[in-house]
């Protein structure tokens, strides 16, 4: 009779001891699900700041081309906004060139 209460024992330690494991394993899937759509989101947050950060620099080229090009133009009276405009424009173009070439060199270290 004791043997019959050892295998039941057993058995129902088995039975415990699966749906833990079941437990477990459905409790990783749903993290390792998480873990996917936050890469996803952060691909896309990268992708997205990559684009705008190009269109920034598309837009300040052409503001300073256009800039330029009011500049030559013999009848165009340009004030000195212009020219002070296109300063800021470049300033900030070398300030944000100064704090990336600063960021490469410590992410280097």
């Amino acid at each position: 009779m004791e043997e019959h209460i050892i295998w039941y024992l057993l058995g129902e330690l088995g039975i415990l001891s699966g749906l833990v494991a079941l437990m477990f394993h459905r409790f990783e899937k749903r993290l390792d699900k998480r873990d996917k759509e936050r890469e996803e989101k952060d691909k896309a947050k990268l992708e997205h700041d990559t684009l705008t950060l190009r269109l920034n620099f598309a837009s300040l080229t052409l503001a300073e081309a256009t800039a330029e090009a009011v500049q030559r133009i013999p009848d165009a009276h340009c004030n000195g906004d212009m020219h002070a405009a296109l300063e800021k424009a470049r300033e900030a173009k070398e300030e944000y060139r100064k704090f990336e070439t600063e960021r490469t060199v410590k992410s280097l270290r």
